[in-house]
C-alpha cells in the first residue's frame, strides 16, 4: 500500500484528516500561526491534512478519480490507527468525505463539511456542462494553472479578503497539476450523494460561509436537515475559501465542535470567538 502525502502535526486519540479543495493541496490548511492544522493540533488533537491523488507531493500516486481519491482517504485512515477519525472536507473534500461515509469505505466517527454540496448533478446535465466548460476556458486557451488561479481566487472569495489570504490561495492553486484540475473537475461533475445524507449517524457539522456562492449557504442548511442531528454554522462575510479568508472563525468552529463531541482535553483554554460565526440548530 502506497499512502498519499501528508503533514501530520499534534497528537491525541482523535485523528482530525483535512480533506483539500479542487485548486487545493496540503498546503491550504498550513497558513503559519491562524492555519486549521496548527489550531487543530494546538486545541489537543492530532492534525493531518494531505494531499489527494494527482497533487502536491502525491501526484504520482495516479489522477485524482473520486474512487482514487476515496481508496486515498481511506488507507491514511487505517495507517494512522487513532481511536476515532474526524474527516473535514472542504469543496471537494466534503464530497469525498460522504463518498467514503457513503460506502463504508473506512471506520469514522464524525464529518465536518466545508463550503460543499450533496450533489453536483448529473454528469450529462447542461449546468454542469457550462460549469466544466466555463473553468477549463482559459486552460484551454493555454494560460495555464497561475494565471487561471490569478482570475478565479478573487471570484471564489469575498470581495473584502485581505490581499494575504488572496495571495494564499492564489499560490497553492498555481501549483496544482494542470492535468489533476481537469480530472478532478470532471469527477465532482458527476457527483450525487443527496440520498446518503439520511443515513450520516456520526456527529456531523456544516460549516457554510455567507457569500459562498459556489456551495451557497442556503444549500449547506438544507443538508444540515436532512443529516440527523447535524450542526449548522454559518461564517459571516466569509467566501467560498473560508479557511483562508477568515481562518480564526473558521477554527474556532471547527475545535468547539471537535471538544464537544470527542471528550479530548485542550492544551490551553479555547474559547470561540462569537464575532464572524452564526449557529443555528441543523
Amino acid at each position: 500500500m502506497t499512502l498519499p502525502a501528508f503533514v501530520l502535526h499534534g497528537d491525541g486519540d482523535t485523528a482530525v484528516l483535512l480533506l483539500h479543495g479542487i485548486g487545493g493541496g496540503a498546503a491550504m490548511w498550513a497558513d503559519g500561526a491562524s492555519g486549521t492544522l496548527k489550531a487543530i493540533a494546538s486545541a489537543g488533537f492530532k492534525a493531518v491534512a494531505m494531499d489527494f491523488p494527482g497533487y502536491g507531493a502525491s501526484a504520482s500516486l495516479g489522477p485524482p478519480e473520486m474512487p482514487r481519491m476515496v481508496a486515498a482517504v481511506a488507507d491514511l485512515v487505517r495507517h494512522l490507527q487513532a481511536a476515532r477519525t474526524v474527516l473535514v472536507g472542504h469543496s471537494m473534500g466534503g464530497m469525498v468525505a460522504q463518498e467514503l461515509v457513503a460506502n463504508a469505505v473506512a471506520e469514522v466517527q464524525g464529518l465536518i463539511l466545508a463550503c460543499t454540496s450533496a450533489s453536483f448533478g448529473k454528469s450529462d446535465g447542461d449546468w454542469q456542462a457550462r460549469f466544466v466548460a466555463e473553468r477549463v476556458a482559459p486552460l484551454d486557451a493555454g494560460l495555464g494553472m497561475p494565471a487561471m488561479a490569478a482570475r478565479l481566487v478573487p471570484a471564489l472569495m469575498a470581495p473584502d479578503a485581505s490581499a494575504h489570504a488572496r495571495e494564499v490561495a492564489a499560490a497553492v492553486m498555481s501549483v496544482v497539476p494542470e492535468a489533476s484540475y481537469r480530472v478532478a473537475l470532471r469527477a465532482i461533475a458527476s457527483f450525487d450523494r443527496r440520498a446518503a445524507l439520511a443515513h450520516i449517524k456520526v456527529p456531523t457539522l456544516m460549516l457554510a460561509a455567507e457569500l459562498d456562492r459556489t456551495a451557497p449557504a442556503e444549500v449547506m442548511r438544507r443538508m444540515a436537515e436532512r443529516v440527523a442531528g447535524a450542526e449548522y454554522v454559518c461564517l459571516a462575510g466569509a467566501g467560498h475559501i473560508a479557511n483562508v479568508e477568515q481562518p480564526l472563525a473558521f477554527n474556532a468552529a471547527v475545535v468547539n465542535f471537535l471538544h464537544r463531541h470527542f471528550n479530548q482535553e485542550a492544551v490551553g483554554l479555547w474559547v470561540a470567538p462569537a464575532v464572524g460565526v452564526q449557529r443555528g440548530a441543523g
